[in-house]
């Protein structure tokens, strides 16, 4: 049964592959990013678009209260109603704990924490409305489970992330909205790239070394794509995951388990 999807952070990598993966599915899916990365996310809704399904475009910032209210607002309003909110954006920064300021901090938690918040709040205030219930989805990582070093504050964003989840699974419940997160591990995007130059340069290893030193605790032996975080997000939009709620399950090949 086809759904009205929104993604948020969906330009490019995990949440580009969501949208894509979502749309193949036959949900109609309406994208989100900034306003930097609009030409993208545009390419990514004539994608969908090509491939028969409704979708559009809204830019907002998701740490913006005001934007992610217009931002819902919009994405029911071209669709029809909110089935499925997928909050996927999110950002990353490396620095060791010592060296992180209060404004990077302030900016790593607004983004990662609060607009995650506002996401699921948005969309659980729209599907309450509407009646029929809803799926509500998360962006945590394998970070909210188990802290990497030189991540520590995108790692306390991510443990909120899950405990927010929960939170929400628990009072939403009622209104038959369900709501979970995925928690990727070491994936092939942009975000790791930028984690693996950054951890390279910290312990003297050359570009490249880095993210090849934390595969090898990858028990399947391969780094994943985009494309594995998306199949599972297509079961948690699903029917099939009708009776889950409150979970952040790891999608990382096996590096940690719970």
């Amino acid at each position: 049964m086809s759904k009205n999807v929104l993604v948020t952070g969906a330009a490019r990598g995990i949440g580009k592959a969501i949208a894509l993966r979502l749309a193949k599915d036959g949900h109609d899916v309406v994208v989100n990013d900034i306003a930097a990365n609009e030409a993208e996310l545009t390419a990514v809704a004539d994608e969908i678009r090509g491939a028969g399904r409704r979708s559009g475009t809204v830019t907002a910032d998701v740490s913006e209260p005001e934007a992610v209210t217009r931002m819902v607002g919009e994405a029911a309003g071209a669709l029809g109603s909110l089935d499925v909110m997928v909050a996927n954006a999110g950002i990353a920064q490396v620095l060791p704990l010592l060296e992180i300021t209060p404004e990077d901090w302030d900016r790593m938690l607004a983004v990662n924490a609060r607009g995650m918040f506002l996401c699921y709040q948005a969309a659980a205030k729209r599907m309450i409305e509407q009646g029929g219930g809803g799926k509500i989805i998360g962006a945590a990582s394998i970070v909210a489970h188990r802290p990497f070093a030189m991540l520590g504050h995108y790692s306390a964003s991510k443990w909120a992330v899950r405990g927010l989840t929960q939170a929400a699974a628990m009072e939403w419940a009622k209104h038959g909205i369900t709501v979970n997160a995925y928690c990727p591990g070491i994936v092939g995007t942009a975000m790791w790239d930028l984690i693996d130059e950054k951890l390279a340069e910290s312990e003297g290893l050359r570009k490249g070394q880095a993210i090849a030193k934390y595969s090898d605790l990858i028990h399947l032996g391969r780094v994943s794509v985009p494309e594995d975080v998306a199949s599972y997000v297509s079961y948690l939009a699903s029917p099939d995951s009708d009776y889950m709620t409150g979970q952040s399950v790891m999608i990382d090949g096996g590096i940690q388990f719970a």
